[in-house]
Order: C-alpha cells, then structure tokens, then sequence
C-alpha cells in the first residue's frame, strides 16, 4: 500500500531519503488528532477537574504535534529547499495527507455510534488515552536515542507528558473498571471496540522499516511486549477481560481513514481555510 506524500514536489524523491520526514508526521498527525479529539470534551467533562484535566492533556498532544511539525518543516526544507510552516500541515493538507492511526480520530461515542455527532462516551475516551498513552510511554522512551537529534529532544520531553497522561488513564480504568456494574459494563465495551485498532499501530510498514534502519526510528513491534505487560497489569487491576485477538487491520497511517476524520478536520480547519493568511 502507498502513502500519500506530504507535497507532490516529495514524490520522485527515493523512498529513503523521506522516511524520517514520513515518520515524523505520522507522530504529529497522532499527537494533533487525538489532541483535537480530547479537546472536544472542554466544557462538556463529567465534573469540572475532569474538564480541565482532559483539556491539559489535549494541550500536551497539541504542543507535541506543534514541535513535531516544525521539526517536519525542516526536514522538508532540507529535501526541498522551501521549508513548510507548523501550519501548513495541519490546516492546509487534505484528509489523505494525514497519516495518523485510526485510534486516534474515532469519535468518543464508541460502538454505538450512529454519526460523528452522536453522545460522547467517557468510558470510550479514558480507554483510547490509555491504550495509546500506554504505547507512546515505551516509543517516546526510545526515541530519546534517535539519531535524529531534532526528534530525540522532542520525545525526552513528551515522555514525561506521556507517564502523566498513563497514570491519569489508568487510574480511571481502574476506578470505572473496578467500580460499579454500570461503569463496569460500559468500560468492557470501549475495551472490546477499540483493542482491535491497536493492530494498525504495530504493523510494520515501508516508512517505518527505513525509518528504523536510518536509527531514526524504532518499529512499533518491538514495543509490543511492553505495552502488553502494562495494559495486563491494569486490566486485571480494573477487573476487565483482554479482548480475544482480532486480525483486523485500520490503514489511517496510509492515509485511508474512517469516516469520522473528514467531520474532524472539517470543524478543526475551517478557520484557518476561512481566513487564508490570517494571524491571530
């Protein structure tokens, strides 16, 4: 499967030579995503410490995603001598440009679903920050190796943003998990919804395999053990079961999304696409 280029003047470039500017947008385009996702809780949390908690978090994946793309800019400057603004690819790139994980823009409402504007569900947002939190604590971790010292700097400061964001996550598997027969139930069914797109985050792919080869990156497989170990021992403390295997496979990161993320970048670009030029 191809991946859409991050600029058409990237395209007769070597695959080699825009892995690293490939994997560095894949990691902003997760943080920038499930930022925007986590925001749309702002004022609409179930007590207001809740409301500002999920409001920090969203602001950390925002401000990862803000270093990450001028980190890209620069990349692509190099590649292309006209380097790209933060900007740019946030609000001026199209649904197919975006390589984040499918995990990431799925609505808050969960299996129920029906439209992207239906109720949230907090089980279904605790859920997906713990599950992707719980991976990006071990890959930020390793990254701090990279030799892409632009992005080792980035990811020795989102680690520490990435534990606060696990331990806030897991604490309310536990508690919802744990809790009543209710919260109970309705934490076993994001579980049961959203382990199955986990699968995308550990399939091995071209831009990663030359990614890692250049010491950049690291393949999301070899994390895989640790995650695990983490999502075990909070499941059985939360009292909830590992969902049988699935071998479904989402292709976000190729730039084939849900449904969902066209209403997303819709609410989320429409501003800048409104007001081209603007600063504010």
């Amino acid at each position: 499967m191809t991946t859409p280029t991050p600029d058409i003047a990237l395209s007769h470039l070597p695959a080699e030579r825009t892995a690293a500017l490939r994997y560095v947008l894949r990691l902003a385009d997760n943080a920038l995503i499930l930022g925007q996702r986590n925001a749309e809780w702002c004022g609409h949390g179930p007590v207001l410490e809740e409301d500002i908690a999920l409001a920090n978090i969203s602001l950390d994946l925002i401000g990862q995603s803000r270093l990450l793309y001028a980190h890209a800019g620069e990349l692509e400057g190099a590649l292309t001598g006209r380097p790209r603004h933060e900007d740019d690819y946030a609000y001026w790139r199209g649904e197919r440009e975006f390589g984040n994980w499918t995990l990431a823009e799925l609505p808050h409402s969960g299996p129920l679903a029906g439209t992207a504007s239906s109720d949230r569900d907090y089980a279904v947002t605790i859920t997906r920050n713990f599950l992707y939190s719980a991976l990006m604590v071990e890959l930020w971790n390793v990254l701090q190796a990279s030799t892409d010292a632009g992005l080792a700097a980035i990811a020795a400061k989102s680690v520490k943003e990435a534990r606060y964001h696990l331990h806030y996550a897991a604490g309310w598997m536990v508690r919802l998990g744990d809790g009543t027969e209710a919260s109970h139930r309705r934490m076993q069914r994001a579980l049961d919804h959203l382990m199955p797109y986990m699968n995308e985050c550990f399939a091995g792919d071209e831009v990663e395999q030359l990614a890692a080869a250049q010491g950049v990156a690291v393949p999301t497989s070899d994390l895989r053990d640790a995650w695990e170990a983490t999502v075990d021992e909070t499941l059985e403390a939360a009292t909830l079961d590992k969902p049988v295997p699935s071998t479904f496979v989402s292709t976000g990161k190729h730039g084939l999304h849900s449904e969902h993320m066209s209403y997303l970048l819709a609410e989320m670009q429409s501003l800048a696409r409104a007001h081209p030029g603007a600063q504010w």
